[in-house]
């Protein structure tokens, strides 16, 4: 039996192209590798890396994250896995909001790196893996993994090339501080 049109019905196109459209507006992951051979130890560098306010330094002067009191103070190592940490700002030049950071801790791997999988406004997905190894006889090698979802499909590019320019950032004031290299991967 076929299907019988009243007034003011047309053939349905094939919903294929429809679906395609469609899917240019769903968010698609994006990755980042960014490593770091430095010129000081494992310990040494985890002291620093592992800290709030290490990461507020390798963000200035462009930008700071916020973090609570009870935060602050935080080794990465003390902090509790698999739940809500808390909630951040990040604030351009330090006072300017431009993302509100949910943090949460998936692994921590004492000493030696974290992954950290969280959300934010502009992120749906955010998933940082920091890794510091031992390179040579006294060195290290930080190595750090991203994995992001935009929240919206259009800002994908943009985010990335951001993403891209603040690690690469982070990345030379580990350098500048304790000495060393970039690493090609």
């Amino acid at each position: 039996m076929t299907p019988t049109c009243t007034r003011g019905c047309r053939p349905r196109p094939h919903a294929e192209p429809l679906r395609r459209g469609i899917d240019q507006f769903v968010p698609k992951p994006y990755a980042l590798t960014f490593a770091s051979e430095l010129d000081a130890p494992v310990a040494s560098v985890w002291d620093v890396v592992g800290t709030m306010a290490g990461v507020n330094e390798e963000l200035a002067p462009w930008l700071r994250m916020t973090a609570p009191l009870e935060a602050a103070g935080m080794r990465i190592d003390e902090a509790p896995v698999g739940q809500p940490l808390f909630t951040s700002w990040v604030l351009f030049g330090g006072v300017l909001p431009v993302d509100r950071h949910y943090f949460k801790l998936a692994a921590v791997e004492r000493g030696r790196g974290f992954v950290e999988q969280s959300t934010s406004w502009t992120e749906r997905r955010w998933e940082h893996r920091r890794h510091v190894e031992l390179c040579g006889e006294h060195g290290c090698t930080v190595t750090d993994r991203l994995t992001f979802t935009p929240r919206v499909s259009v800002s994908g590019p943009l985010l990335s090339r951001v993403v891209g320019a603040v690690f690469a950032h982070r990345h030379r004031v580990l350098r500048e501080r304790f000495g060393g290299r970039a690493r090609r991967l």
